[in-house]
């Protein structure tokens, strides 16, 4: 650990955060419990982390240790992941149900290590069981050193903005009936903002989300998509922002009057205060289903003056759904890395491995009488519907050289080509097999991965934002319909592609991105699209470990978690 310049420990209890910088010896202590929150006029119980919800934000500086106490007193299993954060050579503390730990039970503890290593910016932290993470779930704020600045000028003051989704029910039941029912999940009743879902909402009018602005000065939105299911589109009405940051890295500069963020994505955006003394709604809308549907917040000018107050609400004006669908594509094909002296960048060109990976929604016969239809729908990556351990985890089982847990047969390329995203394709096309398959890597390969949606069961294709644990990626192209091995890689950027840990595969389209094996562990892909994830659309990186000290996985802690029981309830 001599590489961290110094160590900062917080205690993170789940249903209850301690958080506490030791250097500072400031000490906070809050009871582990369920909690009761309000939205929508409904009030009900559920799984928080220190009664907060959305959790408490935890602030570093790029290089530096974290220590988290996950201590569960709540009444149901759970893991914490830090979404990001590369976790070099020490997978151990990823936490990822059946991936690389034993869910923590309830009454048992873990502490997690988080390695800082390069990230510099924005990134977050969540549940990463079942559905938990829609109520746990917080930020992260990396800081560069203290012998830094920004890559910009100085903003006067900074907000993290998190978007979620708001259930009526109990979001565990929600899970369990979309398990058992084999189709769609239930719809959530309200997008939020920091956990409120705006002032169209008459319950929610009094605790709408305000940022305070000064005339003049430059402010920093740290927002994340911890959304479930839904890409957001987000305006702030007659203001245009300047993108800076992304997924825990730096952009060039990129003036629009939008954002589309997918689930996973975390974009950092700079915010002048350049209007009349006013208030403006920045509102978020999905592009695609409810059109209706949305989260408000209100940016306040500080000062004396009247606002008129209309009838209704003057929101920002939104696309159309076909037109959505290509500016949230045309913004995130925008934006660039920074790619300069300070923070240089390096594209992998010696490739050592091609994949092309289709992205599919598939069907299976239905073995009970609680589905919907005679079928389920399950997801796929080249025809694979990821089956996850369910009495060990795949780290473990490879650290410990235990047999049988999983197989090291992913494929590199899709099993069957044809027109992926032309014309309906039904779900039983071409039939996913089940498996817990990995993919093996070599310490330092180079890595191309083409990721391929297509239409099957759908007829018009559908988004996947994807998201590698333990490794940032360069998204080195995009575009729709069929990905054309002789015609597209010509148009690759390789001078300066964003680096990204999550990217948004648009429907009926591709995404080409290319990373470094260069951490030794297991490492989780999956979509982050919720019910395409629990429907099994998901595989798992093994990184051998290199030859040099430094090149090797490290040790397990001493308290990891043990697999008292089965994890809670299949994830297919």
């Amino acid at each position: 650990m001599s590489c961290y310049r110094k160590l900062k420990v917080f205690m993170l209890c789940y249903l209850g955060i301690i958080m506490a910088p030791v250097d500072a010896l400031v000490h906070h202590k809050f009871e582990v419990r369920r909690s009761s929150h309000t939205r929508l006029c409904t009030t009900k119980s559920m799984l928080t982390v220190n009664g907060q919800f959305p959790g408490p934000t935890i602030y570093a500086r790029r290089g530096e240790l974290v220590v988290v106490d996950v201590i569960n007193r709540a009444d149901a299993n759970i893991t914490i992941h830090w979404h990001g954060v590369k976790m070099p050579r020490y997978p151990w503390t990823d936490g990822v149900d059946s991936v690389t730990q034993c869910p923590i039970t309830p009454g048992k503890s873990f502490r997690q290590r988080i390695l800082l290593s390069d990230e510099e910016g924005t990134l977050f932290w969540h549940a990463h069981i079942d559905w938990t993470r829609a109520t746990v779930h917080g930020a992260i704020i990396i800081l560069p050193p203290k012998t830094h600045t920004y890559p910009f000028p100085k903003p006067h003051a900074e907000f993290p903005i998190l978007l979620g989704e708001w259930w009526n029910d109990d979001v565990q039941q929600v899970y369990e009936d979309f398990i058992a029912r084999g189709q769609s999940a239930q719809l959530s009743d309200a997008f939020l903002m920091n956990g409120q879902p705006g002032d169209q909402y008459p319950c929610s009018k009094q605790d709408t989300l305000k940022l305070s602005v000064e005339p003049g000065k430059t402010y920093l939105i740290r927002m994340i998509n911890a959304m479930m299911n839904f890409i957001m589109y987000l305006k702030i009405k007659d203001h245009n922002v300047t993108v800076v940051g992304m997924d825990g890295a730096y952009t060039k500069p990129l003036n629009t009057d939008h954002i589309a963020i997918a689930p996973g994505q975390t974009i950092d955006f700079l915010l002048e205060a350049n209007q009349p003394p006013s208030r403006y709604y920045m509102a978020g809308r999905i592009y695609s289903g409810r059109v209706g549907t949305n989260t408000t917040g209100i940016v306040e000018y500080v000062g004396n003056y009247t606002w008129p107050r209309p009838s209704s609400p003057v929101l920002p004006s939104f696309p159309e759904f076909d037109d959505g669908v290509a500016k949230s594509t045309h913004f995130s094909n925008r934006l660039r890395s920074l790619a300069d002296d300070n923070y240089p960048i390096k594209v992998p060109m010696n490739i050592t491995h091609n994949m092309f990976v289709t992205l599919s929604i598939n069907t299976w016969p239905c073995l009970t009488n609680s589905c919907v239809f005679d079928y389920r729908l399950v997801g796929s990556m080249n025809n694979v519907t990821m089956l996850l351990p369910k009495t060990q985890n795949i780290l473990e089982a490879y650290y410990k050289g235990i047999r049988g847990v999983f197989t090291p047969d992913f494929p590199a390329m899709t099993p069957i080509i044809f027109d992926f995203t032309q014309g309906y394709k039904p779900g039983n096309f071409a039939p996913a097999q089940s498996g817990t398959a990995v993919y093996m890597l070599d310490y330092n390969s180079e890595v191309e991965m083409v990721l391929q949606g297509t239409n099957y069961g759908t007829g018009d294709g559908i988004d996947h934002p994807m998201h590698l644990h333990g490794h940032s990626f360069y998204v080195v192209g995009s575009g729709y319909g069929n990905f054309h091995p002789n015609t597209d890689p010509p148009n690759f950027n390789l001078i300066d592609p964003p680096l990204v840990n999550t990217v948004a595969v648009p429907r009926s389209g591709w995404s080409a991105i290319r990373f470094k094996a260069n951490n030794p562990g297991v490492w989780f892909m999956h979509c982050h699209f919720e019910r395409h994830h629990s429907w099994g659309m998901k595989m798992a990186f093994i990184v051998k470990d290199g030859e040099a000290p430094n090149e090797k996985m490290l040790p397990p802690p001493p308290d990891m978690p043990r697999c008292e029981a089965p994890p809670a309830a299949s994830t297919i």
